[in-house]
């Protein structure tokens, strides 16, 4: 039983610095389709409602959030290898440290995710109300640039958010599981230990 709970334990961690890169690698992304379709409706940065697609502001409105994301989305990396810092992956016995990793990447890792489904549900709504897409697509076909109505990128974070939030719980239940077998291998060696006396 402790084999299998010690191949599950590596498996997570890994699974930890895995799902939040991925996070990382989409917070980078997720403005890709926006830029394309809105960056150059708008010529004049000092005047953003100057613009030739009504509710192309919404590029400019997503990046405190975008740079804020990839920040956040970074420490998740960073917490993610700290559960390797502390052995956390291969510890037959955990300590304060990995007890404490471990509840830091979980409470994070649920945080981010919550976060940014908030965030990003409500720049969706947004893209889908605000923008004038005949405008965007007249624009589109006129200077030859990309045209999409696609909430594709706004979508994604519902998969990588679930990734990251699994590795939350499979964190979780790893410790559960850790303490449970740390307990019965006490009880195992106070038994021994009242065999020989």
């Amino acid at each position: 039983m402790y084999k299998k709970q010690m191949v599950f334990q590596k498996i997570t961690c890994l699974f930890c610095v895995i799902s939040s890169a991925m996070m990382a690698i989409y917070s980078l992304g997720i403005l890709t389709d926006i830029y394309d379709s809105f960056y150059s409706t708008m010529t004049n940065p000092n005047d953003l409602t100057d613009t030739k697609v009504p509710g192309s502001i919404i590029y400019y409105d997503m990046q405190g959030f975008n740079k804020l994301f990839l920040y956040f989305s970074i420490g998740l990396i960073l917490l993610s290898c700290l559960l390797y810092l502390t052995n956390t992956n291969v510890r037959r016995k955990y300590y304060v440290g990995n007890y404490v990793s471990t509840i830091i990447y979980a409470v994070a890792a649920l945080f981010v995710s919550i976060w940014s489904h908030v965030q990003i549900s409500g720049f969706k709504k947004q893209f889908l109300t605000t923008v004038d897409f005949a405008a965007l697509e007249e624009f589109a076909k006129l200077w030859k640039k990309t045209y999409s109505e696609s909430t594709f990128w706004f979508d994604l974070h519902y998969f990588v958010g679930g990734l990251v939030i699994l590795s939350a719980i499979l964190l979780v239940i790893n410790l559960f599981w850790k303490r449970k077998m740390m307990a019965e291998e006490d009880r195992l060696i106070e038994e021994g230990k009242e065999a020989l006396a």
